[in-house]
């Protein structure tokens, strides 16, 4: 018997390129295609649906991930494969929190798409061994640390040195040294251009805006 999958993606073009993927397939059929999370989660609630492809950055509406966790509430048997263009740091991590079953980075491509959903649903979670490298000014992701980065995410959702300070639990001097340590690395001239910049690039993503 083969395997229901609803498709949810903001991106037509990706939607039909996701569904000619399940068409070359004996073990899956097309359950149903979702333009933004509200809809797959409507559907998954009205249909049985084996396996959903969750993009992660929707259009409108609340994101991938959030939706993630009302779909496995709403339907627990059915699996998760989180699919994303972006290279935020975070998404591995919340997402194995979230108990998503696999995910694949859409520009990486590790391995075939049709591989991943047949390992997952053999019962296999499938992971991209590291998150893609993007290069920041002058410096790759890989070279920032992880302080660095969540300082950066709070930065590009537009907070002031003292919120970060009180978010993070570390004081403002410690926050002014990260971000300087970062604004040398990048080249950077300010802490503007190195947020527009990380968010631009999708190192990290955060959208409450970027503060002056």
């Amino acid at each position: 018997m083969a395997y229901r999958v609803l498709i949810a993606d903001d991106y037509r073009m990706i939607r039909q390129m996701f569904s000619a993927v399940i068409e070359k397939s004996d073990n899956f059929i097309l359950s149903g295609m979702a333009a933004d999370a509200d809809e797959a989660l409507e559907h998954c609630r009205s249909n049985k649906v084996d396996l959903v492809l969750l993009d992660v950055v929707m259009g409108t509406g609340m994101d991938g991930l959030e939706a993630a966790k009302l779909i496995k509430k709403a339907s627990p048997s059915t699996k998760i494969l989180l699919v994303t263009s972006m290279p935020e740091v975070s998404y591995i991590k919340r997402a194995k929190e979230i108990g998503i079953e696999s995910f694949w980075h859409k520009e990486v491509q590790e391995q075939p798409l049709l591989n991943v959903m047949e390992r997952t649903m053999a019962g296999e979670s499938v992971y991209p061994a590291q998150t893609p490298e993007v290069w920041l000014g002058n410096t790759v992701s890989t070279e920032l640390t992880g302080r660095e980065l969540d300082v950066l995410r709070e930065l590009v959702g537009g907070a002031s040195n003292a919120e970060i300070a009180e978010r993070l639990g570390i004081s403002e001097r410690c926050v002014k040294m990260h971000i300087t340590d970062m604004l040398s690395k990048t080249g950077f001239k300010s802490r503007l251009q190195l947020a527009v910049q990380a968010r631009a690039g999708g190192l990290v993503i955060n959208d409450i805006g970027v503060g002056e």
